[in-house]
């Protein structure tokens, strides 16, 4: 009773909630059932974090109280060390849920900082689901790429890529772009062969065509929520919104093994 009395504290003075779920590549956590798709994995790991995080920490004072609750799970960390850094290929994408000014610096800056690197190898970006009906265009992809292309320009972030376009799209971003897509991934449910305007777009072009299994919608508002609230032991709390998830592995080159794999997340509260 005094964790969920404590987690009722932090929650209802926070307006912005982040989560660091740690390591998933981790013989604690390999022991347990192997999630069934990306989206119910990241459900999860929000549920086991939030739980492990609430359980374990004291309850706040007045001087505690932050607008801002950072909630990390309570094992070692995935900080790379100075010495190791040549060796391992630090990846990430990053999935906007929100049109929100910002995102892509501050999702960079909290992966540099909880993984203690200067520079991501490349970020993938995957922009929010646009409304029923409604297509991906040129101007919708624009202020996140400019964040990105900043970003490359500061050394934050080595390369850079999209995810789900088709070739006139990728065709439009690539003229239009200062630093070009180096990948675009592409979903293999929906597309069971590479389309062959796509594949000769990228060969001329050098970018990679890579795939994955992510769904259009990587976690809905109504699915974040109830993660949030059965990981606080379903308090009734406030409504929190997605800005954006952050999945990032750790691969050491030499060997093609994923050392470490993660969720970062960043949500606010609907009405502060």
């Amino acid at each position: 009773m005094e964790s969920q009395n404590s987690a009722e504290t932090w929650l209802n003075h926070a307006k912005t909630l982040k989560i660091h779920t740690g390591n998933l590549v981790n013989p604690n956590r390999l022991k347990k059932k192997c999630p069934s798709s990306p989206n119910e994995e990241l459900k999860e790991c929000i549920q086991d974090t939030l739980n492990d995080w609430f359980s374990t920490t004291r309850p706040p004072s007045d001087v505690d109280l932050s607008d801002t609750l950072d909630c990390s799970i309570a094992q070692p960390t995935d900080a790379i060390t100075p010495e190791e850094r040549e060796e391992l290929k630090v990846s990430a994408k990053l999935f906007l849920c929100e049109s929100v000014e910002s995102s892509v610096r501050d999702a960079v800056e909290m992966a540099c900082q909880a993984l203690a690197v200067s520079q991501l190898d490349s970020v993938i970006i995957a922009p929010p689901r646009l409304p029923e009906g409604d297509s991906q265009t040129l101007a919708h992809l624009q202020p996140a790429w400019e964040e990105l292309e900043a970003l490359i320009r500061s050394q934050r972030i080595a390369a850079i890529g999209t995810s789900d376009l088709d070739k006139d799209l990728l065709e439009q971003l690539y003229n239009w772009a200062q630093v070009k897509p180096s990948s675009n991934q592409v979903n293999l449910s929906s597309c069971c062969v590479m389309p062959p305007d796509l594949t000769a777009f990228a060969k001329e072009f050098d970018i990679q065509l890579l795939t994955h299994n992510d769904p259009k919608e990587l976690m809905s508002a109504a699915t974040f929520q109830e993660a949030v609230q059965e990981g606080t032991r379903d308090l009734s709390i406030a409504d929190w919104r997605l800005e954006w998830v952050l999945r990032y592995s750790i691969i050491v080159k030499s060997r093609g093994i994923i050392k470490a794999k993660g969720y970062l997340v960043k949500a606010r509260k609907a009405n502060p």
